[in-house]
């Protein structure tokens, strides 16, 4: 026959069940403030990763942006391309019959000769020189500007002075 636990024997298993419920509790809290700490390392981590990702996504538009600078400096460009022989140099003596021709030139040069009243340009276009001697008001800077907009020249690549082909 089976004895019946004494009131003492059911004390010390209420005892060592309470006991061993304590050790739980030690090793929760334990494991719960270890959790809390990864828990923070994570959220730090996680703030570290959106760094590192906006990182990436500003390295790589570098990159596009430096491929498509490269892509367009080894771009082949249209550059002017002379015969060799002998320099052409075209003199108009009328106004219009200049402005025709150096239409779009490459180059400009002007000057204004005050003591003959003259008014002297030249134009590089297509290898030629091309060339005009007559009256014009003497405003340098309104010349520029005027042989800029009439020969649909960048005002830039016109310049007082003169051109020529040695």
């Amino acid at each position: 026959m089976e004895r019946k636990p004494s009131n003492n024997d059911a004390l010390e298993a209420v005892d060592f069940i309470i006991n061993v419920l304590k050790e739980h509790e030690k090793d929760l809290d334990r494991l719960i403030n270890q959790l809390g700490t990864i828990t923070e390392s994570l959220g730090e981590t996680g703030e570290i990763t959106i760094k590192i990702e906006k990182i990436e996504d500003r390295i790589t538009n570098l990159q596009d942006e430096i491929a498509n600078l490269i892509k367009h400096l080894n771009a082949p460009r249209e550059v002017p391309s002379y015969t060799r022989g002998a320099a052409v140099t075209v003199k108009c003596r009328q106004w219009e019959d200049f402005k025709n021709i150096a239409k779009g030139a490459e180059t400009v040069s002007f000057i204004f000769k005050d003591t003959e009243k003259t008014f002297e340009a030249d134009a590089v276009i297509n290898g030629k020189i091309v060339s005009y001697t007559g009256e014009f008001p003497k405003d340098t800077q309104l010349l520029k500007l005027w042989l800029s907009k009439e020969l649909t020249v960048n005002e830039k690549d016109v310049f007082e002075g003169v051109l020529s082909i040695t």
